[in-house]
């Protein structure tokens, strides 16, 4: 089976893409995939999860510390380097087994042929710990001067967020500084390690701190220096330049070695659980392999009570915030082979509460109103102004802060998700119920009683679509808020019947009573549209069938500048029925019981041809659902896009000079539910799982593992058998 993504020939054009295709990461930091020589120019960036700083007029995002694989060559006084000759070969590559980047550069030095072949990682066993190994061979008698050491002039969006850099050489090389707003420490150390003899100095400015090593080798040597660093930051502990000195006094090169090998071994521990097998087809095999491979780098396995931001460890786009992504394409796959990872994101929401209470009650409304782009402790860092006009270049309005209310019940859905599979009463217990009695409330607060009709609706609110802001009954959110009312009620006499003094205490200490009462007469006259009589249609919101029914092709040929934002008030789609993204069949897809085959169908046909597919969310539902109503061979096209989005980098990189850029992680969980939930059909049935096998034509079969309680399960499927084995 694949596991090595190759690029061979030197391709600076690339570097961008490269950097999130390549990139290595362990859930506390991420390395793009840029070469050792890359500086901010090329986007180069050690990217820290939780860490946040903002300065004063930009919007605030997570710290890129500096970057201590910083390391460049010279012979003879010249440098040698992508940056200043094109190579005669090169390959740039990722293990996806080991997490390992690794690239080889060959230059031509008059007849001095050059080889730099290099290995880079993020410690999956120790995730404050990286590791290079940086080789050089020559064909020629050569004095070689190796250059590494820390580069602090970072890349950033919205920086300069670290100042005060300290800095101090010798065995060891240590750079420290504080962000700008809170000023917490960063603080990056490093040693180095090599059997061949060499001469030494160092070098600093305002940014670097560089060890130079001097070797004189013979035609046909080999220079290795085998790297280690740790980098810490006060949110770890409280004095990070001292705890990254300390875990570097008394190293060895063996040690060094030795945190290899336990990187290795837990990567192996990994794959033996969450590698898929998809056999008659290499490229959906790898595309799904790759998609799993950058779910689990990112995964905070260190530290419960840390989310999964929109673009992965890759960068700073999207402010480095938590989106519904991670409850509603992330978990399933986590869901399947770590419930435990689930449990430490959904520890992130819990820990949200107070500042989703904040937020309900900023808008004149109760209970918790959950952030649109989260950073630590649930603060909302959405802009109201989150699109500029390329017209007019002044920002424009936008109500993904403030309308976008769905997110609360997003939430409630992966809580009752890993509810249900783990019955984990303490989660309950410990401020999951808390979270979901909260989230009811808000939209108990927030329904509008519409007395002629006897209902109650969800006005003015933003849909999964986006285009369409400001919208009546959009019949997701509407389903959700029901849903999570629902919940609350279910949860509390469900937790009652074991509990009751603990329930008892939580109602009181939330005034809890009469709420809870209203969501008895409430919930069931909650107004979600329905299905058409006559098409079977559901319409995605209020008037929205009486807009302009056009395609997005014919949209594009509107557009006056190819970078318009289509929706808002005055977008092309905005009095249109083209939709950015899945919506009314994301609602399909959660709640399918609810429909008949029949009306799934229909729904499919109907808003498919009307979808722009504008987001990297969009493709995997759309797949689910055709799985759905048996159109396999449908879905297949949209697994391939959704799987390949971070291979192929056709996604946009940049709006105007904005760096939009990074990994796509919601497409990677949203690949691997096509491929596991869809194709294969898996469901938790009665505590056993079960498969409805649909696979597409050229699959031969599909072997992978899933867990339940604490057992592994090993399950094929073919196209008209399966078979699930204990293990």
């Amino acid at each position: 089976m694949k596991h090595i993504l190759t690029e061979t020939g030197f391709q600076p054009e690339a570097a961008v893409h490269f950097g999130n295709k390549f990139l290595v990461a362990n859930g506390y930091l991420g390395v793009r995939g840029t070469l050792e020589e890359y500086t901010k120019e090329e986007f180069a960036a050690v990217n820290l999860g939780g860490l946040y700083d903002q300065v004063p007029g930009k919007w605030r995002e997570p710290v890129n510390g500096p970057n201590p694989f910083f390391t460049f060559i010279r012979v003879g006084h010249r440098l040698v380097s992508v940056k200043t000759q094109a190579p005669i070969a090169h390959s740039q590559s990722l293990d996806l087994y080991t997490a390992t980047h690794k690239r080889r550069s060959e230059f031509l030095v008059k007849r001095n042929r050059i080889t730099i072949e290099a290995e880079r990682t993020a410690s999956a066993a120790d995730v404050h710990t990286l590791l290079l190994v940086y080789r050089v061979s020559v064909t020629e008698d050569t004095a070689l001067e190796v250059v590494t050491g820390i580069d602090g002039d970072i890349w950033d969006i919205n920086g300069p967020h670290l100042k005060d850099f300290q800095m101090e050489s010798g065995t060891l090389l240590q750079l420290s500084a504080v962000t700008q707003e809170s000023e917490e420490q960063v603080s990056v150390a490093e040693r180095v390690f090599t059997d061949t003899p060499y001469e030494e100095y160092f070098t600093i400015d305002q940014t670097h701190l560089l060890r130079h090593l001097s070797f004189d080798l013979r035609a046909g040597e080999t220079v290795q220096i085998n790297k280690i660093i740790k980098i810490y930051h006060s949110l770890d502990v409280s004095d990070p330049q001292t705890v990254s000195r300390k875990k570097l006094i008394g190293v060895t090169a063996t040690d060094v070695r030795q945190a290899w090998l336990a990187h290795r071994k837990v990567w192996q521990d990994r794959w033996n659980i969450t590698d898929v097998e998809i056999a008659g087809d290499e490229a959906a095999d790898f595309a799904l392999r790759y998609s799993s491979y950058q779910l689990q780098i990112i995964a905070p396995h260190h530290r419960s009570g840390q989310s999964i931001p929109a673009r992965g460890l890759s960068g700073q786009t999207y402010k480095g915030a938590v989106f519904w992504d991670t409850e509603m394409f992330m978990m399933p796959f986590f869901l399947n082979y770590e419930p435990k990872m689930v449990k430490n994101l959904l520890q992130y929401r819990i820990d949200s509460l107070a500042e989703a209470r904040k937020k309900a009650a900023s808008y004149g409304f109760r209970g918790a109103f959950f952030a649109w782009e989260s950073q630590e402790k649930g603060f909302d860092a959405t802009s109201d102004y989150n699109v500029v006009d390329v017209f007019t270049k002044r920002p424009q309005r936008t109500y993904f802060k403030d309308k976008q209310i769905h997110i609360s019940g997003d939430i409630v859905y992966a809580l009752n998700q890993y509810f249900e599979r783990t019955e984990d009463d303490q989660m309950m217990l410990s401020g999951g119920l808390e979270l979901v009695l909260e989230a009811a409330r808000f939209y108990l607060s927030y329904l509008y009683y519409k007395r002629e009709n006897d209902r109650y609706e969800l006005i003015d609110v933003l849909g999964p679509d986006e285009y369409h802001e400001r919208v009546y009954n959009n019949a997701y959110t509407s389903r959700l808020a029901q849903y999570t009312m629902a919940s609350a009620i279910k949860l509390v006499d469900e937790l009652m019947g074991r509990y009751p003094e603990k329930v008892t205490k939580l109602l009181n200490e939330l005034d809890f009573i009469e709420d809870l009462s209203a969501l008895r007469s409430v919930t069931p006259k909650v107004f979600v549209p329905s299905p058409d009589e006559n098409t079977g249609i559901v319409e995605q919101f209020d008037g929205y069938f009486n807009l302009e029914d056009t395609i997005p092709k014919i949209l594009r040929q509107r557009l006056l500048n190819p970078k318009e934002y289509w929706g808002g008030a005055y977008g092309v789609a905005s009095d249109t029925q083209v939709i950015k993204q899945a919506d009314v069949i994301m609602l399909q897809y959660l709640f399918r019981d609810d429909y008949t085959k029949e009306q799934l169908t229909e729904n499919w046909q109907y808003y498919e041809p009307r979808t722009e597919h504008g987001s990297s969310l969009s493709a995997c539902i759309y797949g689910l659902m055709a799985c759905q109503i048996g159109q396999q061979d449908w879905a297949y096209d949209y697994f391939m896009k959704t799987a390949q989005v971070d291979l192929t980098g056709e996604s946009k990189t940049f709006a105007g000079d904005l760096y939009i850029g990074g990994t796509h992680p919601a497409a990677n969980g949203g690949a691997w539910m096509v491929a596991i939930l869809g194709f294969c059909g898996l469901t938790v049935t009665k505590g056993q799982p079960r498969v409805t096998p649909r696979l597409p034509k050229g699959w031969q079969h599909v072997r992978f593992k899933t867990c339940h309680k604490g057992q592994i399960y090993q399950v094929t499927c073919y196209h008209e058998s399966s078979q699930i084995d204990v293990i």
